[in-house]
């Protein structure tokens, strides 16, 4: 195992920032996860877990040991007459595993297209879009424990899965590296067409006809027409949550803005579009510096060149605080702040 020291970080975080890390790693089987291990502890200093680096924004150089989970490997381990699962190692790329399963046809994983980053990082966040959460699929997943050693196997219910949330990106922080996810796919699937704009892009598909990979591509084409390409224009995609209120908050907004736009939630509760909050905040296509709210889409944060981490945390806090006090409503950042 090689590690490298003062190594950039520009070219492994999707919003493009100048930032170094004072150690850097590449591990591609549990023997070099234990190494890295024992480097960390040996020069007393923290480590992180990095996969496509699409959900994180960094304040400044990170003084500890960057590892870049390379664990790969794809295999059916079960099978019925309706369910497939397949065990999928940690270091794949989430989009290239969910254009294998539609490419077999198996569903549950389609409305999950071009998410950017790695298997082994999307249980942490419990990704989610157009309806569909990656829990809905999941069956369980194998964890490294950097402290005692020990390869930890977490059902659904242990993984604690929230709102882009679980007990990765909670109790267990920095505490673990996912080494293998294991996903419960249908061959049977029952495709969930009925979020955003699906339906429109499916138009002119015969319901019966329809298959996982025309959902695939209905998404794919509606996010490429939303959300910037972080080659072309560093992003984290969404950076906000979407801010859940009660039925009786909703109410109220809805006196002074009819217009609002709501989802509501099975436990009563109502979903707001952080994207239109921040929209009549008045911040879409705003610049500071060169740290700006994407023109078409106001919940994507954007590098518009050499901004950096602390310059678009500074307008995120701006947009929250104004948020909170045209509306009474708090945005959460989704992105992780390091």
């Amino acid at each position: 195992m090689k590690i490298m020291e003062n190594y950039s970080l520009k070219s492994l975080n999707t919003f493009g920032l100048k930032v170094d890390a004072k150690y850097f790693t590449v591990v591609a089987s549990l023997d070099e996860i234990k190494q890295a291990g024992k480097f960390a502890d040996k020069k007393a200093v923290s480590l992180m877990v990095l996969g496509g680096g699409s959900n994180v924004l960094f304040r400044d150089d990170f003084p500890g040991l960057i590892i870049r989970n390379n664990l790969k490997g794809i295999s059916v381990i079960d099978e019925t007459d309706d369910l497939v699962y397949v065990k999928v190692m940690g270091g794949e790329v989430w989009d290239d595993f969910v254009s294998f399963c539609v490419g077999n046809d198996w569903g549950g994983v389609e409305n999950l297209s071009l998410i950017p980053g790695s298997v082994g990082a999307v249980p942490i966040q419990n990704i989610g879009a157009y309806g569909v959460e990656l829990k809905d699929s999941f069956f369980e997943l194998e964890a490294w424990f950097w402290k005692s050693g020990e390869v930890k196997v977490f059902s659904k219910n242990e993984c604690e899965f929230g709102y882009r949330s679980s007990i990765f990106k909670k109790k267990l922080k920095g505490e673990v590296i996912i080494t293998s996810v294991t996903i419960r796919l249908d061959k049977k699937p029952l495709l969930k067409t009925g979020y955003g704009a699906i339906e429109n892009e499916l138009a002119g598909i015969n319901d019966r006809k329809r298959t996982v990979n025309d959902v695939r591509n209905a998404i794919i084409n509606i996010r490429r027409s939303k959300l910037p390409d972080p080659v072309e224009l560093g992003n984290a995609g969404s950076f906000f949550k979407n801010p859940v209120v009660s039925s009786t908050k909703l109410s109220k907004l809805k006196e002074e803005y009819p217009e609002i736009v709501s989802y509501q939630q099975r436990d009563g509760n109502c979903k707001l579009a952080a994207g239109w909050l921040i929209d009549k905040c008045g911040w879409k296509g705003k610049m500071v510096g060169d740290a700006g709210v994407h023109t078409d889409q106001a919940l994507v944060l954007v590098n518009h060149g050499n901004a950096t981490g602390n310059e678009i945390l500074i307008l995120a806090k701006e947009i929250q605080e104004s948020v909170f006090v045209k509306f009474g409503v708090e945005l959460e950042m989704e992105v992780n702040v390091v």
